[in-house]
């Protein structure tokens, strides 16, 4: 079977989409404006490149024509912490994805716990394993209600224990399966 999405409506393309490229990570981005701490997940996202160590996350709109809170805030002040799901908050990442109004904060409404382990970027949220500490790179214009936003990495969390000699990374991450999540597992 061949699909030519330009015959498939936006719903059903996002879920061919979402279906097919499995498992992705979850970016739950931490931001804040006006003492709000804005934290949302976002399912598109991926790193792009290691030199310079970017990342892209796509963010929709909350409304017509009106962007959500994140994207709002990256563009306002440039910074953004990613915080990586697990098995021990991914019910509060669930709560997370409710829309809220902006003065809104999802950290007190669904009581997360967070640190602010660097003064000059948001706070990361305590029960995540690795964080990423990111500055504004670009924004990718694409026509559509999802605006693509680079991300430069300028510092990385990583749990105690978790890195390796061989500089490998071992978590217990929780990606997007289409509309489930699922725990990423060492085979």
């Amino acid at each position: 079977m061949i699909i030519d999405y330009k015959d498939v409506n936006d719903l059903n393309r996002y879920k061919i989409m979402s279906d097919t490229v499995v498992p992705r990570p979850i970016a739950w981005i931490v931001t804040e404006d006006e003492g709000v701490i804005n934290a949302a997940p976002f399912s598109y996202f991926v790193p792009l490149s290691s030199n310079p160590a970017v990342v892209v996350v796509s963010i929709g709109q909350k409304e017509k024509d009106v962007p959500k809170d994140s994207l709002h805030n990256i563009l306002k002040h440039k910074k953004a912490t990613i915080c990586f799901v697990n098995k021990d908050n991914a019910e509060q990442v669930k709560l997370s994805a409710t829309m809220l109004d902006k003065s809104e904060s999802e950290i007190e409404k669904y009581e997360i716990e967070v640190q602010r382990p660097l003064e000059d970027f948001p706070p990361m949220i305590s029960s995540t394993q690795t964080a990423l500490f990111c500055e504004f790179y670009s924004q990718v214009d694409i026509p559509g209600k999802t605006t693509p936003i680079i991300l430069e990495v300028k510092k990385q969390y990583i749990e105690d224990g978790r890195l390796d000699e061989r500089s490998h990374v071992h978590v217990d991450n929780v990606g997007r399966s289409g509309a489930f999540f699922k725990a990423m597992v060492d085979l």
